[in-house]
């Protein structure tokens, strides 16, 4: 068993980035230029123009070739698509009335490219009667003439696990695949072609000042050495390209098929995709970690396309909502934590058990090669279960009996406030009766996972089990607290902010548990977990308020009344000194 996917928490993140990019960009377009240091009075930069006026005429050159520089223009067959009289900026013409035109033709595959090869397109637009080839003279002119390339086929990882039956030694794996792995490694990097392809020039004429466009719109607005104005934006569109659809190229095709779209597009639209690919320049960390997976990427453009417009602004809204649940419930959980007095009524035996859920979760992930992001997220997540030992227990380094004579042994013990109040009795007991129930379903689990799935080894047997047995049963050791709360007959002592925002994202995972393809489990493990706080709910209710009960700073009702008394006592006795003070 894997993490679940969640689509929607794609969807948010990708809005999120869009968003950024538009504000920064409107941030930069509306300021005023920058001053340019080099110059020698300081004057500001000169905003430039588009070389491409609106409805200027242009043509437009395509052509298909394995050379990633392109030169051989005499060569008819490297010509893809030639059309001429373009109108910049215009909307209206084309086969539908919107500016749009398309062609189609199938490629003969060159032997190369069915070794894994490359094949390249190289797109030039030019005004009406000029030739991008720089070598005909009086037909060729530098700032009349856009180019743009692209790599047309796609490098994909496919990577083999060599998994098999522990017991018996056998898999289920496809014969040839195995082949493959034994001879190109567990990773094997496959060409792959997708058949559409959409070629955008952005119908943009703003007054772009050189080295003050926003990233990471620098990378795509190209300024002329000489004259300092800009080309126009020519942006290859493979956004609704899905992963799904696109096949190997090997040796079995004799074709490939290309159709190719010509559309203008507006310059907000075109800011929508290319935040899509946009790429922090802080981010140090390689391309293939950061990136999200393949079927991350495909649920957003599912969702985007299949759901009702409604229910996705709604989607849009909740997942904001969803985001501030979670940093409310984060700072709750640690400030409760942090300035916790009073251990009782409190499942200290949880909190350990947490450890270990959170160990046993970042080893599997980091056995399995998940995304580097979500393997931070876990890691800081045990960092900080690690953090809460120290505020459940008494942890100190003995330096009198050493591990093997050289390192501090670390000592854990109780705090007093658990093992003098009758919790640590309830705690003890809770995890008693749980094990009764634990046991036995760890291990027929265990060998359900060893006779029916493959696994790499032992070890990751071990972690796989573990992790898929608290991925199913792991919502039992939310039990003790119950069981606690019923013993004391109180829930007082629960951090009860963090609880609701907790249960306000269970809700929310709920609606789109229901609503977005996901895996049963994940349904199965959203309801349980509702099942769970509405018991804590019902135990709020049953159990009144009670003076004497302990709440979740370590204070009770009483000694807050006779702070107050006290108080109230020492005022008038101070005021008669003051009275009678000389």
């Amino acid at each position: 068993p894997g993490p679940a996917p969640n689509a929607w928490q794609v969807i948010k993140g990708v809005l999120f980035r869009i968003f950024i990019i538009w504000a920064i960009s409107s941030w930069f377009r509306r300021g005023p230029s920058t001053p340019d240091p080099s110059t020698p009075a300081g004057a500001p930069r000169v905003p430039s123009r588009n070389l491409f006026l609106k409805d200027a005429l242009m043509d437009l050159y395509v052509y298909v070739s394995q050379e990633e520089v392109f030169s051989d223009f005499n060569n008819t067959e490297a010509l893809f698509w030639y059309h001429r009289d373009l109108v910049y900026g215009d909307w209206t013409t084309g086969e539908n009335g919107d500016g749009c035109y398309e062609h189609y033709k199938e490629l003969e595959i060159p032997e190369k490219v069915q070794q894994n090869g490359s094949l390249y397109m190289h797109v030039y637009f030019t005004k009406s009667g000029f030739h991008p080839d720089s070598k005909r003279k009086g037909q060729y002119r530098r700032l009349a003439t856009v180019h743009a390339s692209r790599m047309l086929n796609k490098f994909k990882r496919r990577k083999f696990q060599k998994t098999k039956n522990l017991l018996t030694g056998e898999t289920e794996a496809d014969p040839e695949m195995i082949k493959r792995a034994e001879s190109h490694g567990p990773v094997e990097i496959i060409s792959h072609w997708h058949p559409n392809l959409t070629i955008n020039m952005v119908d943009d004429h703003t007054a772009w000042v050189k080295g003050s466009v926003p990233p990471p719109l620098d990378q795509h607005v190209k300024f002329d050495a000489v004259s300092g104005d800009y080309y126009p934006i020519v942006y290859f569109n493979d956004y609704w390209n899905l992963q799904k659809d696109y096949y190997p190229i090997n040796d079995t095709l004799s074709t490939l098929p290309l159709r190719l779209s010509y559309c203008p597009i507006s310059l907000w639209r075109w800011q929508l995709y290319a935040a899509q690919n946009a790429r922090s320049p802080w981010n140090f960390l390689p391309e293939d970690t950061y990136e999200q997976t393949d079927e991350d990427q495909d649920s957003v453009k599912v969702a985007l396309l299949e759901t009702n417009p409604y229910l996705l602004g709604l989607t849009i809204v909740v997942s904001i909502v969803h985001s501030i649940f979670e940093f409310l419930a984060f700072k709750n959980d640690i400030q409760f934590w942090n300035s916790r007095q009073s251990l009782e009524g409190l499942s200290v035996r949880s909190i350990i058990f947490g450890v270990f859920q959170s160990l046993v979760v970042l080893l599997y992930i980091l056995d399995n090669e998940t995304n580097f992001v979500v393997q931070v997220s876990v890691f800081i997540g045990l960092l900080i279960d690690l953090w809460k030992i120290t505020k459940v227990m008494d942890v100190r380094l003995d330096r009198e009996r050493k591990i093997a004579g050289v390192f501090p042994r670390l000592v854990f013990k109780d705090k007093s406030t658990y093992v003098e109040s009758s919790t640590k009795i309830y705690d003890d007991m809770a995890f008693r009766y749980l094990s009764w129930l634990l046991y036995p379903l760890l291990g027929c689990y265990a060998v359900y996972s060893l006779l029916y799935v493959e696994h790499k080894g032992w070890y990751s047997w071990i972690l796989g089990m573990l992790y898929g047995f608290l991925l199913t049963f792991g919502f039992i050791t939310m039990t003790p607290q119950l069981f606690i709360n019923y013993k004391l007959k109180s829930v007082a002592h629960l951090p009860w902010r963090m609880l609701t925002y907790k249960a306000l994202n269970t809700f929310i995972d709920d609606l789109f548990a229901f609503v977005i393809k996901m895996p049963m489990m994940y349904r199965i493990g959203c309801l349980r977990d509702d099942v769970v706080f509405f018991i804590y709910l019902y135990q709020r209710w049953i159990y009144r308020v009670d003076p004497n009960r302990v709440n979740e700073f370590g204070t009770s009702g009483i000694e807050q009344m006779q702070d107050s008394t006290a108080a109230a006592v020492a005022a008038p006795s101070t005021a008669a000194n003051l009275t009678h003070k000389p």
